[in-house]
């Protein structure tokens, strides 16, 4: 054992004899250390009592709240693998699901609650899927007393990042308890009964799908007797205390997997057990069972347990098996959540506003040549925006959105949307997007768009509608899968990470054996090699082709020799950059994959029978993504193409894609302030497994462009100002009321009463606190004062950001080359400073010193003859303040103190009141 071991059990040490003296020793630093905690710091849980909840004494229901008037209960918890991790134990077809004797234990548990503890029956409707991460909040339901004292209950349930709830049970309670069981359980195995070997019971269900983890591998013996089984079901050691529960839903689940084996027999799809009647608790807390089933027709059986005693158990008259399509589940849980479309809003009417003198029209023509119409709108913009900050910039198009049913008759309208949309992002307020039909004036409906104050509208008809982001819906994404098959050949171009995932993909989950993957270098594209022996091995045949899709003579070449029956155009490049950054060349580049590709596509496809064509498109051409102009403007014309096919009577559908998990060849240059800016606007990063579900549950709509992301609408809701998109989504909730507002001189009259000093200080806290905010820093004491913005990471998007952020909170005008004139945010203080010029604000110090005096005065006790001395003194400065206001005629008082200097001004107050 080491000396260091010794001493710290507390044994004494002579550490001179150890330790060689070194000289003499440093004293450490006198100033306090710096400590910042960087492991997680746990938080102490709130008891529901503390919350006006009642506490229930459950390991699965954690509250009740008793509802007033009808008498009913509303019980809740929240599950998931961490906080119980046997669930994680219970797995169908790959799904992890709650077991139904979890649904009965909530139900039985909360019936104990009002004295209904027999569950007369209990109907699933949809199994609960547990969630990988995260968790689920449940809630039980208890109405008021019906007849004969019964009570209906229904079991809801919301995952953490979903926005609904499901109900996924319903049934009855009452306090009527059935005959008791005669059956002998003291004989124990039962007369007459043939064992069953056990040694291959759980290997066998997992071949047929059930794959039972330790938890709920509790089945410990099986006997038969006719069509009567039995079976010694056994709670594991590190499974939840048996005693804290009705029955343990693990037991419970064991006691009926002996049924999993004859209900699943010929069947394609597993049997679980999901309706239940008339169950009831005799006793609680067994960690053991004993277990009589006897079968029924059509899946049923009786259940009946009791303890090692003997003592009855649980008994039910009958509990239903019904298969599940687990697949099915697997792929719209969450998908309603993660997967939105595009719907236009009336806009209700309202009195229109005469145009403003400082709006300004940019008419954005369309035609067949986008980058021309795009590279256009984009010089139109630059301009603008360099004109003067008060300016409005109403960008003009016309059918160049697809509202309701109609096509996009102009997709190069369509690109100059999403160009606009991402200079929106970057200038908020400033520019508003108008799409008119093609020949209705502007000024006809100018004054309503403006009065309407939505970034976005459409007229058509007469009346205005804004684009809303909604739920896809839900009953078309649970139809059929459609689109691909074992017969034909799929075309997927885009070598990139996305390509690889869509060929896996539709070679396993939906069985095409014939696949052309086409890209600009073809087989010498990174992984190719791998990736076609990968699908060989898995039955498909592979063709690799190098093709730029960006030359239609290529493109027409490589449809004559394969001839494809679906397309999946995966293929895109980035070169981001602000709006004043971009330029025509910077837009082709990023065009040639995007919009020449898809635009060849289609056009030389029109004759062939596709059963599906599917584009990856982007979500910054729906949401306008700052720095991303002309990304945005490819993918929102690849968005109305695909409207045009559809209104074409063709296959067409645009996946408008959010955030994926896996790094790709588009996302690889996010960095963290990228991340934490998609974070606040409550974007959220989708896993693979996630992204191909939504291909799936996409491929089944009617709609031509659908939004496979995930987005925390909570973290919308919190970020204060709701995006208009989102308004369909999360209602805008109430601001926050504010002493004063800073663009209306708050920030400026707090600077006004303080010292220089104090001015910078108070100026720097507040670009740091910004600067933390758009870096995703913990804090503003994370960022140095003197610390350069480049070192820090920031470019052109971040410091436009910053620049937007700096101006809400002071309500300045700020340039967007801020942080570049000034590069440190001691610099970029004193330049707020400097702009807000507080100390050339002579009457409001004056105003300040008098303020400073009513205040001084208000407190004082005085005699008569002091308080005239005082009143003489003060009436003379009011007579010299006339005086100033008599020197000019042409001058005003306010003019005179503006021409004299501060010390000026203040030292004539503090002569006249006896103060120098």
């Amino acid at each position: 054992m080491s000396m260091a071991e010794l001493f710290v059990r507390g044994v004494s040490v002579d550490w001179a004899a150890v330790v060689p003296s070194v000289g003499p020793r440093v004293e450490l630093p006198t100033y306090a250390f710096d400590h910042q905690h960087y492991w997680l710091q746990t938080e102490e849980s709130t008891d529901a009592a503390s919350l006006g909840l009642s506490a229930v004494d459950h390991p699965l229901l954690t509250a009740a709240v008793p509802l007033p008037r009808s008498d009913g209960q509303v019980f809740t918890t929240r599950l998931s693998p961490r906080s119980h991790p046997w669930l994680a134990d219970h797995v169908v077809d790959g799904v992890v699901l709650l077991p139904g004797s979890a649904l009965v234990e909530l139900v039985v548990r909360a019936g104990d609650e009002v004295g209904c503890p027999v569950l007369n029956e209990l109907t699933t409707e949809a199994p609960l899927v547990v969630p990988e991460h995260g968790a689920v909040r449940v809630q039980v339901a208890l109405s008021g007393p019906g007849e004969n004292g019964t009570r209906t209950v229904d079991v809801y349930a919301q995952r953490e990042d979903a926005h609904g709830w499901t109900r996924h049970a319903t049934g009855v309670l009452t306090a009527a308890q059935p005959p008791a069981s005669d059956f002998d359980f003291t004989a124990w195995p039962p007369p007459g009964a043939r064992p069953v070997e056990v040694a291959d019971f759980y290997p066998d269900l997992t071949d047929r799908g059930y794959a039972h983890g330790p938890a709920l591998q509790a089945l410990g013996a099986l006997w038969q007797r006719g069509e009567e089984v039995f079976a010694e079901v056994v709670l594991s050691d590190d499974t939840d205390t048996a005693g804290s529960f009705g029955v343990h839903p693990a037991l419970l689940d064991a006691a009926l997997q002996p049924m999993l084996r004859r209900a699943g027999d010929d069947q394609g799809e597993p049997w679980l057990p999901l309706d239940w009647a008339r169950l009831t608790l005799h006793r609680f807390g067994a960690a053991a069972l004993r277990v009589r089933l006897v079968p029924g027709a059509a899946g049923t059986v009786s259940l009946e347990a009791a303890d090692g005693t003997g003592g009855l158990v649980v008994t039910a008259d009958s509990v239903v098996f019904r298969p599940v399509s687990v697949e099915k589940l697997a792929t719209t849980t969450g998908i309603h959540d993660s997967l939105f479309q595009v719907e236009w809003t009336r806009l209700t009417a309202a009195e229109p506003v005469d145009a403003r003198p400082d709006v300004e029209i940019l008419e954005a023509a369309g035609g067949q040549d986008v980058l021309a119409a795009v590279s256009r709108a984009l010089a139109a913009l630059q301009a603008g925006l360099t004109r003067s900050e008060e300016s409005r910039l109403v960008v003009v198009t016309r059918a160049a959105v697809a509202v309701g049913d109609q096509a996009a008759a102009d997709p190069a309208g369509a690109a100059v949307w999403g160009l606009t949309r991402s200079a929106q992002a970057e200038n908020p307020g400033r520019i508003t997007l108008l799409d008119l039909e093609p020949d209705s004036p502007v000024e006809q409906v100018l004054g309503s768009v403006l009065t309407s104050a939505e970034p976005q509208v459409a007229a058509r008809g007469g009346a205005l509608f804004a684009p809303r982001l909604a739920h896809a819906d839900a009953q078309q994404t649970r139809k059929a899968r459609a689109g691909f098959g074992p017969h034909g050949a799929v075309l997927v171009s885009g070598a990139g990470v996305l390509g690889a995932v869509v060929a896996r993909h539709l070679v396993i989950r939906h069985g095409v054996r014939r696949l052309v993957l086409a890209s600009r270098r073809g087989p010498d594209a990174d992984g190719s090699a791998d990736l076609v022996a990968e699908l060989t091995q898995l039955g498909a045949e592979v063709s690799v082709v190098a093709c730029d899709l960006s030359d239609r003579d290529q493109v027409s070449a490589l449809l004559a020799v394969h001839r494809p029956t679906g397309v999946v155009h995966t293929a895109g490049v980035l070169d981001d950059g602000v709006t004043a950054a971009l330029t025509p060349e910077r837009l082709a580049r990023v065009f040639a994959p995007k919009v020449d590709a898809v635009r060849h596509l289609d056009e030389l496809t029109r004759d062939l029978d596709l059963d599906a064509f599917v584009v990856f498109s982007s979500g910054s051409g729906v949401f306008g993504s700052p720095g991303q102009g002309n990304y945005a403007a490819a993918n929102a014309f690849l968005d109305a193409v695909m409207a045009n096919r559809r209104a074409d009577g063709l296959p067409g559908l645009s996946l408008a894609w959010g955030l994926w998990e896996q790094t790709t060849g588009l996302t690889a240059h996010l960095g963290g302030a990228d991340q934490a800016r998609m974070s606040r606007g409550g974007v959220r990063a989708m896993t693979v497994v996630e992204g191909m579900d939504l291909f799936d549950a996409a491929l089944a709509s009617e709609q031509a462009l659908l939004v496979p992301v995930k987005l925390d609408l909570r973290e919308v809701r919190a970020g204060g100002t709701v995006p208009h998109l989102l308004r369909g989504l999360v209602r805008p909730g109430r601001q926050q009321s504010r002493a004063a507002v800073d663009g209306d001189g708050g920030l400026a009259r707090r600077l006004a009463e303080l010292a220089p000093a104090e001015q910078e200080s108070l100026l720097l806290d507040l670009v740091r606190g910004q600067v933390a905010v758009v870096l995703g820093y913990s804090g503003a004491t994370a960022v140095r004062a003197d610390g350069a913005f480049k070192d820090a990471g920031f470019d052109s998007l971040t410091s436009l950001e910053l620049r937007n952020r700096l101006r809400a909170a002071t309500g300045l005008k700020l340039p967007a080359t801020m942080a570049f004139d000034y590069p440190t945010p001691y610099l970029l203080a004193r330049h707020l400073r400097d702009e807000f010029d507080t100390d050339g604000d002579v009457v409001t110090q004056v105003t300040t010193r008098i303020e400073e005096l009513e205040a001084l005065v208000g407190d004082l006790a005085l005699d008569k003859s002091t308080k005239t001395a005082l009143t003489l003194r003060l009436q003379g400065l009011v007579a010299r303040c006339n005086g100033i206001g008599e020197q000019a005629d042409t001058a005003s008082v306010a003019e005179q103190l503006e021409s004299a200097s501060v010390d000026d001004v203040l030292d004539f107050i503090d002569a006249e009141l006896g103060l120098t």
